[in-house]
């Protein structure tokens, strides 16, 4: 499994915007509302981070030696991906909110219902952005001692990640 990439996470944050300052400036010339997501929509990204720590936190506690509790290594997997997939939601719906806030704050609308729902809307997908890069820390195994050959491939794939076992 490869690890984040910083330079994919921008990109898809940098498209996100473009698209959304194009599809709010085309909203608006056509006479339609502005293209915001509704602030119950942060219940289920809340929901998302939520799932997503608590399973991190499971696996962190099993790399750490905390927890004695044996973690599948399918389950490992599925909680990584969770939180890969919770970056780059996250900046998706940041990218997009950003592009819409560009284009309500050059069309003068500073006051605006969308503008704060917008700016909600940033802020709930940073937090989910922020809770999946943990995230996926917490699925890395620590490093092992050097000196031992063994112990370098033991419980980890080649990326460094909890390989968990079965």
């Amino acid at each position: 499994m490869n690890s984040l990439r910083p330079l994919w996470v921008f990109t898809v944050l940098v498209v996100g915007v473009v698209a959304g300052y194009a599809l709010q400036i085309i909203a608006a010339n056509r006479g339609y509302p502005v293209p915001v997501l509704h602030w119950t929509s942060l219940v289920s990204m809340g929901a998302a981070c939520v799932i997503t720590l608590v399973m991190g936190i499971r696996i962190k506690l099993f790399t750490s030696g905390r927890s004695k509790k044996r973690v599948n290594g399918i389950a490992a997997a599925r909680t990584l991906v969770l939180a890969q997939a919770s970056v780059y939601a996250g900046s998706t719906i940041a990218g997009w909110h950003g592009g819409i806030l560009l284009g309500l704050l050059t069309a003068g609308a500073m006051g605006s219902a969308a503008v704060k729902s917008s700016l909600v809307m940033i802020g709930g997908a940073l937090v989910m952005v922020i809770v999946g890069w943990v995230v996926e820390q917490f699925c890395k195994l620590p490093p092992e001692d050097p000196s031992d050959p063994a112990a370098k491939s033991e419980g980890k794939d080649d990326q460094g990640y909890a390989a968990g076992t079965n």
